[in-house]
């Protein structure tokens, strides 16, 4: 355990940051499986885009990671519409 005060401080800020990342991911990728696992997956391609954005901005993941995510789900949209995105 830290001995100096600053340092008990940080450690309590890493745990509050740990948790809120932690949510925010999860919710992140139950947003994701949930748009996988649909058959209508144009229609939520802007609500998990915005899911993506979010934990992108609280960051929660890197912005390479969300443009990732965001591209792979455009892209299997794309494949199961029979259309080009």
């Amino acid at each position: 355990m830290a001995n100096i005060k600053s340092a008990e401080k940080r450690a309590r800020q890493a745990v509050g940051r740990q948790a809120r990342n932690k949510r925010t991911r999860s919710k992140l990728r139950s947003s994701v499986k949930k748009h996988r696992q649909s058959e209508a997956q144009a229609q939520l391609i802007p609500q998990t885009h915005s899911e993506i954005d979010r934990a992108w901005k609280k960051g929660a993941i890197h912005k390479n990671a969300a443009a990732r995510y965001k591209s792979r789900l455009a892209k299997a949209a794309g494949k199961k519409t029979g259309s080009k995105v």
